[in-house]
Order: C-alpha cells, then sequence, then structure tokens
C-alpha cells in the first residue's frame, strides 16, 4: 500500500495466491514442521545455507507488484517429495542439515521477491519511508534484507517496523484501523455482512 495516511491508502501490490505468511505455514507442513510455520522456519533456516537450492523467485510480469508464492511452495513440495531408497518418506529420511538447508532455501526466495518488489513500489511512488507490519515481518533476516535495501536505496529510505510481539496476529492492526475510522465518523451500517476477503 501507499500510505498518505491511516485512512487515505492506495493498493500497490497484492498476492495474487498464496501470501508470504501462507506459504511459510505450508512449507513447514511439507518438511513435518510444527505450525506456525514462519518463526520455526526462521530458527531453522539459520542453520542452512539459503543457496544450498536454487528455488524459483517469481517476480511475475515485468514491472508487476504483486506476488506469488504457490510457484515456489510447489517446488519445495517437489523437491521433498517420494521416498528414498528404503521406501521411507523422503522427508522422514532427511538429515537436520537438509532440512535447514531447504528452510533457508526457501525463506531466501521469499525474502528476495519480498525486498525486490518493496523496493520497485517505493521508487515507483517515490517513497522516503518504508512501513513494514504483518506476521512475516517479524522474521529476523526479512528486517535484516530490508534495512539492508532501504540504506543502499539512493536517497536513503527510511524502515519501520513494527516491534516483533505485534507481529504476531493482525488484529491490532485491524484495530488500529479502525480507531481511524472511528475518529473519522467512517462506520459501517449494521447491515454488513462479514466478508473474510474485503
Amino acid at each position: 500500500y501507499e500510505a498518505k495516511s491511516p485512512l487515505e491508502l492506495r493498493l500497490l501490490g497484492t498476492t495474487i495466491d498464496d501470501a508470504a505468511g501462507e506459504a511459510f505455514d505450508k512449507v513447514a507442513t511439507i518438511l513435518k514442521l510444527p505450525y506456525p510455520g514462519g518463526p520455526v522456519i526462521e530458527r531453522i533456516g539459520k542453520r542452512g545455507d539459503p543457496k544450498a537450492i536454487d528455488f524459483p523467485r517469481s517476480m511475475l510480469e515485468k514491472g508487476s507488484l504483486d506476488f506469488s508464492f504457490s510457484g515456489l511452495k510447489t517446488a519445495v513440495l517437489y523437491h521433498c517429495r517420494g521416498q528414498d531408497m528404503n521406501g521411507q518418506d523422503k522427508v522422514d529420511s532427511m538429515t537436520e542439515q537438509q532440512i535447514a538447508d531447504i528452510a533457508a532455501s526457501f525463506q531466501a526466495a521469499v525474502i528476495d521477491v519480498l525486498v525486490k518488489k518493496t523496493k520497485r513500489a517505493a521508487e515507483r511512488i517515490g517513497a522516503r519511508t518504508i512501513l513494514m507490519g504483518g506476521g512475516v515481518a517479524a522474521n529476523g533476516t526479512l528486517r535484516e534484507a530490508m534495512q539492508k535495501m532501504a540504506d543502499k536505496s539512493k536517497p536513503a529510505r527510511r524502515l519501520l517496523v513494527a516491534p516483533k510481539q505485534y507481529c504476531t496476529d493482525n488484529g491490532v492492526m485491524v484495530a488500529s484501523l479502525a480507531y481511524h475510522k472511528y475518529r473519522a465518523g467512517l462506520f459501517a451500517p449494521l447491515t454488513l455482512e462479514p466478508s473474510s476477503t474485503g
């Protein structure tokens, strides 16, 4: 989003399939890791080589600010699919290092896309400040990569990141927006039907 104020928001890009956090959860399931997947993949990925596996980075069409992580998730699934020579599930027979390499390589692919798309969006609209929030924003490796990108920008951009404890659930973000709408007198009618897609 481009945000000129809490109530002046313009959508710049969105996910066309799996969101980043959803991809972390699904890849954790593939690797037989616990839910939620983001913190586990980050922790295990610290022991892995992010260049061990060259997972795809979907940038979509030229200039797009939209995201797609479905292909990346499928690439991890295909990498882990099948059985070893003893007929055992391939993931069950992987070493801790192999799992760590998959986690690190997957995480690196997601972060590469998020950073490149954010940089592209900031350049397109001339943003001087980048605000990062949401569940995946708790990822320390992502925070470091975004900070590096912001610092290297010409001119340098300021990166604002919510404290990790506020990145675990978007309830705080929803309540914050509701507060600003309430203050502005923007109320939904009581006939409003709930919708998970907006």
